[in-house]
């Protein structure tokens, strides 16, 4: 039996679900950045004292409540020579974004999340993190994504992070409700469809998992309003529950996306092999040049847009020709390292980091995502000038 309790102890958004084995279960929607989910959670667990609280998180996420400081202890350098790169630049904007929001109402992000986690330890329940690792769903929505649906994707998560409209407590009590929020789910779904399976379908799934394996016969479900017409559906069993074992594969590149960065390469070798028998040796040199320019110019200039140290523009312009045919290192991974040397963020940037964040300015401001910036900006920049240098090969050779 499913029924929204409107108990005088209780919050209206609050469901109730009643299994055949004699376990309820109480699912709370919350918005991530509200001063009243705060409190909501808090009287919810209080007022049920269920045997057990399970929390939207992952332990990566709840360390990461926990320990709000541990960009102090993150090597920029070494993260960017590790290839995290772009999960840091998506995690930063999504953080970003979550905190500004957060600074308008004075409520840090996930601070919810935090609340039932610490108001369940010490009500005496069980706790149960049960979302996905958040760097597995980033992945699988990365990989499953096509090129231009990425574009799309990358545009959204960058004009969200720069968004100055305000918001408050009455507009974030109206996107908790379910209506409102079955509606955007509806309108992501026809935008970015694969998107929206793995952000919301997928971990409806894998949160129901975990709630219907939740031990005691008492469970209150802490989770963003989003989630909770799924996570009905599933576990009153209006919608069959699947394996959700699958669901922590991170799926391998595709075949184009393991070929591109070896076949421009090859094609580009190929070329200049084809000009030194057949072309005129002044039309390779000039071609050799133009692949120079084009890379090592735009690359230099993203760089110079990130507003960069002097030395990692000139890393770039060095670096954009050599790392565009080397498949396994690029610009940004170069110029990025430099940047974090060269223009080594304080203390002061990584205390200072959100409030920089919640205005476009603070981007450039701040040191740390500014080695972001730089990775981004030269990255982009080598691969346009990639395909104007290629064009220039086919003219010259």
């Amino acid at each position: 039996m499913i029924e929204n309790l409107n108990d005088t102890k209780l919050p209206g958004n609050v469901t109730k679900i009643d299994l055949a084995a004699g376990k309820t279960i109480y699912l709370l929607g919350t918005a991530h950045v509200s001063r009243e989910s705060v409190e909501e959670v808090k009287e919810t667990i209080k007022s049920l004292k269920p045997d057990t609280v399970c929390v939207e998180l992952d332990e990566e996420r709840l360390q990461a409540l926990r320990n709000p400081k541990m960009w102090e202890k993150l090597n920029l350098g070494a993260a960017l020579r590790q290839g995290k790169g772009p999960f840091l630049m998506a995690n930063l904007v999504l953080s970003a974004f979550q905190r500004k929001l957060g600074l308008q109402t004075g409520v840090k992000p996930g601070e919810e999340l935090f609340e039932a986690v610490n108001t369940g330890e010490n009500e005496g329940a069980k706790v149960v993190l049960v979302d996905r690792n958040i760097r597995t769903t980033l992945l699988r929505a990365w990989r499953s994504t096509g090129f231009f649906r990425k574009l799309m994707l990358m545009a959204t998560m960058l004009a969200s992070a720069f968004e100055t409209e305000e918001i408050d407590e009455d507009t974030l009590a109206d996107l908790k409700s379910r209506d409102t929020l079955s509606a955007v789910m509806d309108e992501l779904g026809k935008e970015l469809p694969s998107i929206k399976t793995i952000l919301i379908d997928e971990r409806d799934e894998y949160m129901a998992s975990g709630i219907l394996s939740a031990p005691g016969s008492s469970v209150v479900a802490v989770v963003g309003a989003g989630h909770v017409p799924g996570l009905t559906k599933i576990i009153s069993g209006d919608q069959p529950s699947k394996d959700v074992t699958a669901l922590d594969v991170i799926p391998p590149k595709s075949l184009i996306s393991k070929a591109i960065p070896w076949l421009i390469p090859a094609v580009v070798v190929g070329l200049f092999i084809a000009g030194f028998f057949f072309a005129d040796p002044a039309k390779i040199k000039d071609a050799a040049l133009a692949w120079v320019l084009a890379n090592g110019i735009l690359s230099s200039a993203g760089a110079l847009l990130a507003l960069g140290h002097p030395l990692t523009v000139i890393s770039a312009f060095i670096a954009a020709p050599i790392t565009s045919l080397n498949p396994t290192i690029g610009a940004g991974m170069v110029t990025g390292v430099v940047q974090a040397w060269a223009g080594k963020p304080s203390v002061k940037d990584i205390e200072d980091m959100w409030e920089d964040l919640s205005h476009w300015k603070g981007w450039w401001r701040n040191r740390v995502s500014r080695v972001l910036l730089v990775f981004l900006f030269s990255s982009w920049g080598s691969a346009i000038g990639t395909f104007v240098a290629f064009k220039w090969l086919k003219d010259l050779i």
